[in-house]
């Protein structure tokens, strides 16, 4: 805490004094003499003249003498109070650069009727922090690899995509479609949550009830199998379940044979050669963009690592009282909250500071992308999504998270990325997609 210290005079004869109380939180401490104030009382008067009806007088035309004694001086100063502070409140944080978090809370402490006003005000801030230079952040990642097994197993999959299924007259084996006609039972007694008809499954999958896939291995057509198990969820937890399947066929997928033909058949290649090249080229692609995924979300790390701020208390506790309101969870989580809060409050801090620095601008291309991307998650449309923003005063929201991931692309594409080989990567290309 730094002891109070005179600023400049807001007008003739007010003064103030400015306490840094934490690096987010100052205080001011105002006097203003009335000669100040002879606007607000102009604009008090005149306000409550056109309120009251007082006999003898128009409305609006009540002097203020009379206002005075049939009002109350009292409800006159309440609104030259009112109308002032706000004003120099809004002259002190122009003056001094300052960008508060929130409402600041203000107390009058002294008011000498004919002489002064005296009274305070105490703001959460936005901090003052320097960056790193963002080329000292030095982060690795896995260099991408084309694994030769992995491109084989993705044409055995398109193999599969264009196999024919072939009925066959053995047991089931894996990998086989049965199917199935399956009656089940709750405690003893029926239930159709468990109960089908020509019901088609691959062996295999896992997709049936537990235990499913052991016991249907090697049945064949006209035979019966059962399995049982407990469930450990909603609506039959504890009970007994019982699970009849009977098989009514079997069937063999049949893959095409990989040739020229089948490339032909399934792509616009000629060969097989060409068709797996495409493939690898395709797995190289993704795994490209896993790789600058991977590199920003470890520059972003590194730059909240290396850049020294300070999160306001009084905002991390405001954000906590909303969430907990309701009185629940326990102390773990409520710890776990607290420290995402100051994670994300002095993400936004870092990122909103290169953004100033590096004058980054969000047009609006990039804003109805962010819409395109952003409203799924909320379960409605782009053009919903809008509206609801604009409905709500939040599209400023939607307009800093945008410029918050383009000053974090400025970051990764000046930062020190390799390879875990050494390598430099190259991220020019993403760096406007990881933007979003």
């Amino acid at each position: 805490m730094s002891p109070p210290r005179p600023i400049q005079e807001l007008g003739a004869g007010v003064k103030a004094d400015k306490e840094v109380l934490t690096p987010t939180r100052i205080k001011f401490t105002v006097e203003v003499p009335f000669d100040e104030l002879k606007p607000d009382f102009q604009t008090a008067y005149r306000e409550i003249a056109k309120q009251v009806n007082i006999p003898g007088f128009r409305k609006g035309k009540v002097p203020p003498s009379i206002i005075d004694q049939r009002v109350g001086r009292a409800a006159v100063m309440e609104e030259v109070v009112n109308a002032a502070i706000p004003r120099f409140y809004t002259q002190l944080i122009q003056e001094h650069s300052l960008q508060p978090f929130a409402s600041p809370e203000v107390k009058l402490t002294e008011l000498k009727d004919g002489k002064s006003i005296t009274f305070t005000i105490e703001v959460d801030v936005k901090p003052e922090f320097d960056l790193p230079d963002f080329a000292s952040i030095e982060v690795s990642v896995d260099p991408v690899t084309i694994d030769e097994k992995f491109v084989a197993e993705q044409f055995d999959l398109l193999r599969r995509r264009f196999a024919t299924m072939k009925v066959v007259e053995r047991s089931a084996a894996l990998e086989d479609l049965v199917i199935l006609d399956a009656k089940g039972t709750v405690d003893g007694e029926e239930s159709d949550d468990y109960s089908a008809t020509a019901l088609n499954y691959e062996l295999g999958t896992e997709g049936l009830v537990p235990g499913a896939d052991e016991v249907l291995v090697g049945i064949s057509v006209d035979q019966t199998r059962e399995v049982e198990f407990t469930p450990d969820e909603d609506p039959h937890q504890g009970k007994k379940v019982k699970v009849s399947f009977t098989c009514t066929g079997v069937r063999e997928r049949e893959l095409p044979e990989a040739n020229d033909e089948f490339a032909q058949m399934a792509s616009e290649f000629d060969t097989v050669t060409e068709l797996k090249a495409d493939l690898a080229e395709r797995i190289r692609k993704v795994q490209v963009a896993e790789q600058a995924i991977a590199a920003r979300e470890k520059v972003y790390d590194a730059l909240l690592e290396k850049t020294d701020v300070t999160v306001p208390d009084n905002i991390v506790e405001r954000d906590m009282n909303q969430h907990f309101a309701d009185g629940h969870g326990d102390d773990a989580y409520r710890e776990e909250y607290r420290e995402n809060a100051i994670k994300t409050l002095k993400s936004r801090l870092i990122l909103d500071k290169v953004a100033d620095q590096e004058n980054v601008q969000v047009n609006e291309m990039e804003l109805s992308q962010w819409l395109v991307q952003a409203a799924p998650r909320y379960g409605v449309t782009p053009e919903q999504l809008a509206d609801e923003l604009v409905k709500n005063d939040s599209l400023g929201f939607a307009l800093n998270e945008v410029r918050r991931g383009k000053a974090l692309s400025v970051v990764v594409e000046r930062a020190n990325v390799k390879t875990t080989d050494g390598e430099v990567v190259d991220l020019s290309e993403f760096t406007g997609a990881l933007a979003q």
